[in-house]
């Protein structure tokens, strides 16, 4: 789509993320003057992948690092459409777009301590070795759970299927995962599984985070494992950057996108209730900008730092952004560079007894037109990138991530790692294979130990749905486009910074009165096949009665 007929009309996007430049995106092809500010140097915001400074050698390309490894769920639609709509030219010249880049990641893996790796097939069977591992992950995962605690399981994510989206909102949103899955009344495995899926799928601790929001991400994961034709995972095959966003930022800018790096906010004023300009701060020069409309698609922490008392006193609601900005958590990417491939499995790795929620995927697998010893000193051959979602439990060294140095931090990561995937003398893993490690460069090494994180990561904690912004405010010239604004997804991802800058962009359509398209927003976590059943349930909780996963039919 292209309706690029000019409304002499400017837009100031503060904030170069996947939000930001989705909504660049949506407002170019409709007309209007677009300005993207960025503070980094790189575009893409968590999605990047970025160089490891100084890596190349004699001529070769620096290592690719990255902020934390990049996972396409089947359930994803905005951030997907929008990849659709970017023009790519493969490296056979063949012309596509950068969603033919996404590669189904057809099996993941279950990591334990006690336990050899048990891998499952990630989608639904199209094949007699897929039946054949279905059947055989069945007897050999072995997770210790009764079959009264496996009906229990099954029961519960039957009724976040079958409940009302009016329930999920008005009483699951107050529930806690923990007490929704009756976790206490289980046994410890029962626990011990629910803590690591929750910790290392949604990055949120299970007593914390909201049974609206797990139990709706799970519960879709679980569909689109058992859906015929349906890809529940899915990867890109080169680093991010180099696949998708630079690419898409070729686009933006051929389309007449003004996309500026190294411009920091330093301030948003405000005057009789509407937005009159923003401070820059790009390369060392301050200066003011303004326009039309302004939609921050900065981080929620970032943004609740720039709240003014004039954007207080024109918006109240925007002071819930404070609080929300206490809502946030880490989950952070580390890459380990192997001089050996490392091909665990052929998708995603859980390790359920890591005391850090790690996961971790093997690139090189996935990537065929990378030859990685085009890179660094010619010597890599594999990535193991992992990412870390909890900071706070001591490891098998007795320290918290937290509490460690670099050295400290890798070490156990490795450490874990092995533990996991070392069983019966079969070594996946050994200390000579590792060339070099790279870390997040937003974890920020004040001194040896102590850390700041520049990019924390949202969690959907009890109750915060109350808290979380529409994406327009009683400013009539202020949108957000941010993973915490209220949207379908419900999740701090790509797939919600995208849904909540289409938002932002069809609110500033509607406050210019334009006629064009509306950006399209998709219904997510409904599926028709449970329509009897979702029915049947709000018409119970209309009448202040309980879910009881009955249909119509069942009544008569």
């Amino acid at each position: 789509m292209n309706q690029h007929s000019s409304t002499n009309q400017k837009v100031v996007i503060l904030g170069g993320g996947v939000a930001g430049m989705s909504a660049a995106h949506e407002l170019i092809q409709r007309g209007f003057d677009v300005v993207v500010y960025e503070y980094k140097s790189i575009a893409g915001g968590k999605a990047r992948s970025m160089p490891v400074p100084e890596s190349g050698k004699e001529g070769r390309k620096d290592l690719p690092g990255e902020h934390g490894f990049r996972f396409f769920p089947g359930f994803y639609k905005h951030v997907t459409d929008t990849m659709q709509r970017i023009p790519y030219t493969d490296p056979d010249g063949e012309e596509k777009t950068v969603f033919d880049n996404l590669i189904h990641a057809p099996r993941m893996g279950l990591a334990r301590y006690d336990h050899p790796l048990t891998e499952f097939v990630a989608n639904f069977p199209t094949s007699l070795d897929d039946v054949v591992d279905i059947i055989k992950s069945m007897f050999d995962a072995d997770l210790g759970l009764s079959a009264e605690e496996m009906e229990t399981a099954a029961s519960k994510v039957w009724q976040i299927l079958t409940s009302c989206h009016e329930r999920k909102v008005q009483e699951y949103e107050q529930i806690p995962w923990w007490d929704f899955i009756e976790a206490e009344q289980h046994s410890e495995a029962y626990r011990k599984l629910f803590t690591a899926l929750t910790r290392t799928l949604v990055a949120a601790k299970a007593h914390e985070a909201s049974t609206k929001t797990v139990g709706n991400v799970g519960a879709e994961l679980i569909l689109d494992m058992i859906t015929p034709g349906m890809q529940n995972d899915r990867v890109l095959n080169g680093p991010t950057n180099d696949v998708w966003v630079d690419p898409w930022l070729n686009f933006l800018r051929e389309q007449g996108v003004d996309y500026r790096f190294g411009a920091e906010v330093k301030k948003i004023d405000c005057k009789d209730g509407v937005i009159t300009g923003a401070t820059i701060l790009e390369n060392g020069v301050q200066y003011e900008v303004t326009a039309d409309y302004y939609i921050s698609a900065l981080p929620v922490e970032v943004m609740a730092s720039l709240l003014t008392d004039e954007m207080l006193l024109a918006d109240p609601t925007l002071f819930y952004l404070k609080q929300l900005a206490l809502s946030v958590d880490w989950m952070t990417g580390i890459q380990f560079y192997l001089t050996e491939p490392a091909p665990i499995i052929e998708g995603h790795v859980l390790y359920m007894d890591s005391q850090w929620a790690l996961t971790s995927v093997s690139q090189a697998q996935f990537w065929p037109y990378i030859d990685l010893r085009q890179y660094g000193d010619g010597e890599v051959v594999d990535i193991l990138s992992v990412d870390i979602s909890d900071w706070n439990t001591p490891g098998t060294n007795g320290m918290t991530a937290m509490e460690c140095d670099f050295e400290q931090l890798k070490n156990e990561v490795w450490a874990q790692l092995k533990k996991s995937l070392n069983h019966d003398g079969e070594m996946l893993l050994r200390d000579d294979m590792i060339h070099t490690v790279f870390l997040d460069p937003d974890i920020c090494f004040i001194n040896p130990r102590d850390k700041i994180n520049l990019e924390p990561l949202l969690i959907n904690k009890v109750g915060t749905w109350t808290q979380r912004p529409d994406a327009y405010t009683a400013i009539p010239n202020l949108f957000l486009a941010s993973d915490y604004v209220r949207t379908n997804t419900d999740l701090a991802t790509m797939e919600g910074a995208n849904e909540a800058a289409r938002r932002a962009v069809n609110a500033i359509l509607d406050a210019a009165h334009s006629n064009t398209e509306r950006c399209e927003i998709f219904e997510m976590f409904e599926h028709k096949l449970f329509t009897l059943w979702q029915k049947h349930d709000q018409e119970r909780f209309e009448k202040g009665l309980p879910w009881d996963g009955k249909t119509v039919l069942h009544i008569f």
